[in-house]
């Protein structure tokens, strides 16, 4: 059994992390966590698992295979080159960094000490999206030239954490925590964004709780992605435009949805196909965010791992740039293109 040592046991590695690696079938064997009640939560939910005070004690617990980090993004950089620095392979939640020079920075390390990086981008496999990617490859909805995705939430009243009151150099603020899915996915269906137009906001929290990006692809479709915590009436999570028809998903999770005659038709479709006034249910296409850790622990057993890890950490610079160039664009009220950072040569090779 593929033995997982797991950084941080607060809502990421509680509430997502640690039950997606038993479902998995992998081995939670050791947490890392110095707050008392979050120790006395690990001993109650893993019985079996060795609790340590921090990363250091969490790189010497022998016999793991893999760490993962569901520490506080403005960490990750430290925290990841620490454990790939260790020869332990490294699941990263999402964002990677703070931007794409750190991003870059760690995939260059773990190709130079040759330990296998990964990233948790765990939204590409929610069923929705995996139906999404369906509807955009089989072309149900002919040529796609526009598609909006949005993650909008009503919290008139901000959550208190780190996310909410962090500068981004921290980590915080919603373009590195809901921009990086939203990102992650329009380059998942679209290919490389080439230019980016942004706005960016904060209404209620010192950290931006707003942001709009306008994100032009190589491909030439054009995706607006939203994320705002002060929408009182969210949605609708996905309109695809396509020159046949338009796909429209709205039903995701416990998410209030305020147009209802947008609701999945049953448990067996996602979305609908609209043209004008007929339209027609679209089956789903099943994806779990299990699936994640299977494919980790499958990769850790496998002959190339990096190869074999579910997300390619180059992706994540790629986002990062975009979110990068969103900020200059907001600053400057104007058009920027996106320069992804290149990797840089390892040192015996410069």
């Amino acid at each position: 059994m593929v033995r997982v040592g797991l950084a941080g046991y607060a809502s990421a590695g509680r509430g997502i992390h640690a039950p997606l690696i038993r479902d998995a079938g992998l081995e939670l064997a050791a947490v890392a966590t110095s707050n008392p009640d979050r120790r006395a939560e690990v001993a109650a939910d893993f019985p079996d698992a060795l609790v340590v005070d921090d990363l250091d004690a969490l790189l010497a617990v022998e016999g793991l295979d893999v760490v993962v980090l569901a520490t506080p993004s403005g960490s990750h950089l430290e925290h990841a080159r620490s454990v790939l620095e260790a020869g332990l392979p490294c699941v990263v939640d999402k964002p990677l960094a703070v931007d794409a020079d750190g991003a870059l920075e760690l995939v260059d390390v773990s190709r130079h000490e040759g330990v296998a990086l990964t990233v948790f981008q765990n939204r590409r496999y929610d069923s929705q999206f995996t139906t999404l990617a369906t509807v955009v490859a089989d072309r149900l909805a002919g040529e796609p030239f526009r598609c909006e995705l949005r993650w909008e939430r009503w919290r008139p009243v901000a959550k208190d954490r780190w996310r909410e009151n962090a500068p981004p150099t921290e980590g915080g603020g919603i373009l590195l925590d809901l921009h990086s899915h939203l990102v992650d996915m329009a380059v998942q269906l679209f290919g490389p964004v080439e230019t980016v137009f942004a706005t960016v906001e904060s209404h209620t929290t010192p950290a931006e709780d707003d942001a709009f990006l306008v994100c032009r692809h190589a491909s030439g479709v054009t995706t607006h992605l939203g994320a705002t915590s002060v929408a009182g009436a969210p949605g609708p999570r996905v309109r695809l435009l396509g020159r046949d028809a338009a796909y429209v998903q709205n039903d995701f999770e416990s998410d209030v949805n305020v147009f209802p005659d947008t609701a999945d038709a049953d448990d067996e479709h996602c979305g609908w196909l609209y043209r004008a006034e007929e339209r027609e249910p679209v089956p789903t296409t099943p994806s779990t965010q299990v699936d994640f850790y299977r494919a980790v622990g499958a990769a850790v057993g496998a002959e190339d791992v990096q190869a074999a890890m579910p997300v390619d950490p180059s992706d994540a610079v790629h986002v990062l740039a975009v979110i990068d160039a969103a900020r200059t664009s907001a600053a400057d009220q104007r058009v920027v293109e996106v320069v992804t950072p290149g990797t840089r040569p390892r040192p015996e090779e410069s």
